[in-house]
């Protein structure tokens, strides 16, 4: 009897221990899982979270196109389709070919247009008066005449606007809307400047030489850069203050006029 009671409590206790394995087994699994589950609901949402790509989708941008209005491009050269040229005469230092410019213009009837400073009309404004008397255009050639591309954007606006002052002073007209860089010194800041204040660049086609003479250039060698390039819609370049100037003037003014070609002010011939 003692042997069966002995039996059973050990199969008793078995059962128990067994039993107890179990139980701690899914508590365990449970606690796994909670633990599992809390930690998922602490992290981020990956869908709401997570850094933002940039959209790497391709786009035809339009094209930039930067255009500069007709009114504001450099004039190099006049109408090509007419029969005509332009003569201009730059004044900034002496007054020497002055009247006989004036004269041989007045001979053939014809209007041209005049490049002055505003420190040359300070020293010649009966000079200036004659021009404009004689209804000759009268542009701006800056006033002390420097290089225009190497001094500051105030200095330019200055250079320009005194002069325009001066002559407009003497005149009572504006020397707007073109001007000439002295040198020929200029590039698209300096354009741009000028641009600003209503000017548009005059450069031009054939230089003559005629401020030359002292370096050796001769009346003939001056006649021949004008006559053998010969073109429609060349502006020459002239000038007032040397003597070749006026020694061949009158000769060039018939010599082209009779070739069928105009001579043209620059206002109506661009």
């Amino acid at each position: 009897m003692k042997t069966k009671t002995t039996i059973f409590l050990i199969i008793l206790t078995l059962i128990l221990i067994s039993a107890i394995y179990i139980l701690s087994q899914k508590f365990l699994t449970k606690t796994n899982n909670l633990t599992i589950q809390q930690f998922n609901n602490n992290q981020p949402n990956n869908s709401d979270n997570a850094i933002k790509q940039p959209d790497t989708k391709t786009t035809t941008q339009p094209k930039q196109t930067t255009s500069t209005p007709q009114s504001m491009t450099e004039i190099v050269r006049a109408d090509t389709k007419q029969q005509q040229v332009v003569f201009t005469f730059d004044a900034g230092s002496g007054n020497q070919s002055l009247d006989t410019v004036l004269a041989a213009l007045a001979k053939y009837n014809l209007q041209t247009s005049f490049f002055i400073t505003g420190q040359w009309t300070a020293k010649y404004p009966n000079g200036v008066k004659k021009i404009a008397a004689a209804g000759q255009e009268i542009f701006n050639h800056t006033y002390s005449h420097p290089h225009l591309t190497q001094i500051s954007d105030e200095q330019i606006i200055d250079e320009l606007t005194r002069t325009d002052n001066i002559i407009s002073g003497l005149t009572g007209q504006s020397t707007k809307p073109y001007f000439r860089p002295p040198y020929g010194d200029r590039n698209q800041h300096v354009r741009d400047v000028a641009a600003s204040l209503g000017y548009r660049s005059v450069y031009w086609t054939v230089d003559t030489w005629d401020w030359r003479e002292s370096d050796g250039v001769t009346a003939a060698r001056v006649r021949a850069r004008i006559l053998d390039n010969l073109a429609p819609g060349n502006i020459y370049l002239m000038h007032l203050g040397d003597n070749i100037t006026g020694q061949i003037l009158d000769e060039m003014f018939s010599k082209i006029l009779n070739q069928g070609y105009q001579i043209a002010p620059l206002s109506t011939a661009l």
